[in-house]
């Protein structure tokens, strides 16, 4: 039942995240893409202090999260987050989706590096990204050309990559609440001063961009990463980042009901080897004969 309920709320977040991204797209009319992150991120810590704040009177909280815990999940969310949304400038919200979701195959590659052998799947999953990747970035007639947006998202999936690391270290040992409130606090004061000394912050633009940054910070951030740390909890790490990987399907489909962004059919099939690549990295190719 725990591991039903547990993939039910990485769904949740999935859904979230994706749609999240048309969000983040359009926050950036009015704010720069530090400020809207950092925004974002002490939105999703406001959200969920009275939250935690409640829980602890009641009793019903966990361990508090260790000083190395906020800092070391909130410093790597800080970076992922904004490499994310300074790369969402230069690409669409579906391309954006499809690509950063490349960390459920680099999480278990990360894994191999920590010393844990990974499913067969992902040398399966591994060669098909690569092959969307191709896909997505060639353009007919001129060959293949990564854009700007592409390397930055490429490079966020990595660091989301190890976000879930370090995030499945720490999550066990700490209330998840609490945990997540902790990183959003940080990954939001690392970033607020950068985006002062870089960018013009106008309480104009903050206005306008009001139901993007609730929306990004209280719902993806607020909501979405406290459902991932406590679905985590109860979920294979298989199954988990499985589930959360759907969160490209519902970006590409966010994109073209509100954004109006179309795919072409090569990029189409390369979103559609990449979504192959991440759910056939994380089956359980062999484990059975190997139980036999």
């Amino acid at each position: 039942m725990k591991k039903t309920s547990g993939t039910l709320l990485l769904l949740l977040t999935a859904l979230i995240w994706g749609t999240a991204f048309v969000a983040q797209r359009t926050g950036m009319d009015h704010l720069g893409p530090i400020a809207f992150q950092s925004i974002r991120a002490l939105l999703g810590f406001l959200s969920l202090l009275p939250l935690m704040l409640l829980r602890k009177r009641a009793g019903k909280s966990g361990p508090m999260p260790t000083v190395k815990a906020s800092l070391s999940c909130g410093a790597v969310l800080a970076v992922a987050s904004t490499v994310q949304q300074i790369g969402l400038q230069y690409t669409t919200a579906s391309k954006a989706g499809f690509i950063s979701s490349l960390y459920v195959v680099l999480v278990p590659l990360i894994g191999l590096l920590l010393g844990r052998k990974p499913e067969k799947g992902v040398w399966i999953g591994v060669p098909l990204s690569v092959l969307g990747m191709y896909l997505i970035a060639s353009v007919s007639g001129e060959g293949f050309s990564l854009g700007r947006g592409d390397w930055l998202m490429l490079a966020s999936a990595l660091l989301f990559a190890c976000h879930i690391v370090v995030v499945g270290h720490f999550a066990p040992q700490a209330d998840g609440v609490a945990l997540s409130c902790a990183q959003f606090f940080v990954a939001g004061l690392m970033t607020l001063p950068i985006a002062f000394l870089t960018e013009h912050i106008p309480l104009a633009g903050i206005w306008e961009a009001k139901w993007a940054l609730l929306y990004a910070g209280v719902l993806s951030c607020g909501v979405a990463y406290t459902l991932q740390i406590v679905g985590q909890k109860d979920t294979p790490p298989a199954i988990a980042s499985l589930t959360m990987s759907l969160e490209s399907v519902f970006s590409a489909i966010a994109g073209a009901i509100i954004l109006h962004e179309t795919l072409q059919p090569r990029e189409m099939l390369g979103c559609a080897l990449m979504l192959a690549a991440v759910m056939i990295a994380q089956l359980p190719i062999g484990r059975q004969k190997k139980a036999a």
